[in-house]
């Protein structure tokens, strides 16, 4: 067997463990969509009278992003303190499978609670054209995997009694420096500016486009750009920490 199909068939065993673990815990799956399902529902009313659900729901999707993936640390924090992650070291799984089943996992359950969020969302009166929605579903993935394969990397790397704090912290400003909640074209021209730094503006913006009807524009161009990079660097820092990490 090549190393390639092990490592395929060791991401895909290392996935279907942990995601068989993750839908027995099917209320921790929806309550991680609570916090932008109850923006959706009490601040989505008062934002459609100055603005759409087409622009206000891929900010609360990115926000969903972040909170989910971004925060997928957190379980091998859990698994270091209770030595899982040593026992997996000395089986014959690659790092790659190691950090590729996990954020596989991730992003399938992302896809749930970005499915539950748009449900709700068309509910409330959100329209959106098929070819659209189907085209941000798949960078809202690639922005997932990216998001958790760095986190990971950070829990591996931060003292455990830290990860928590410090990504909880960033998770904050990374959401409202997006334009998640208002299109950073509305704020202050310094703030504005700043919020350039950011990759998920330009994923933000690039997910409203497509909400819109708009697929070959710049914005969507540049967007799409930035998410496979974006997913590329985080990748390539997860597998280095994991492979340093579990020497």
């Amino acid at each position: 067997m090549t190393a390639l199909a092990a490592a395929s068939r060791d991401t895909w065993l290392l996935f279907r463990h942990g995601f068989a673990v993750t839908m027995q815990q099917k209320v921790g799956v929806v309550f991680g969509a609570v916090q932008p399902l109850l923006f959706l529902v009490l601040f989505g009313p008062i934002f459609a009278t100055i603005g759409t659900w087409e622009t206000l729901v891929p900010g609360l999707i990115v926000q969903l992003g972040l909170m989910s993936t971004g925060l997928a640390g957190f379980g091998i924090v859990m698994e270091s303190r209770f030595g899982v992650l040593e026992r997996m070291r000395v089986t014959p799984a690659s790092r790659l499978a190691l950090l590729l089943g996990r954020v596989l996992n991730n992003v399938v359950t992302l896809a749930v609670q970005t499915a539950l969020l748009l449900v709700a969302g068309f509910a409330f009166g959100l329209r959106v054209p098929l070819a659209g929605l189907l085209a941000a579903f798949v960078l809202v993935l690639l922005l997932g995997a990216g998001l958790a394969a760095l986190s990971y990397a950070a829990a591996l790397t931060l003292n455990e009694h830290l990860f928590a704090p410090v990504m909880t912290t960033v998770v904050v400003p990374l959401t409202l420096l997006s334009g998640a909640f208002l299109p950073m074209s509305m704020a202050p021209g310094w703030l504005n500016a700043i919020s350039y730094v950011s990759p998920f503006r330009y994923v933000l913006e690039a997910l409203r486009e497509l909400f819109a009807g708009h697929y070959a524009s710049t914005t969507v161009h540049v967007g799409a750009a930035v998410t496979v990079a974006f997913a590329g660097l985080g990748v390539a820092v997860g597998t280095r920490v994991f492979h340093r990490e579990n020497a």
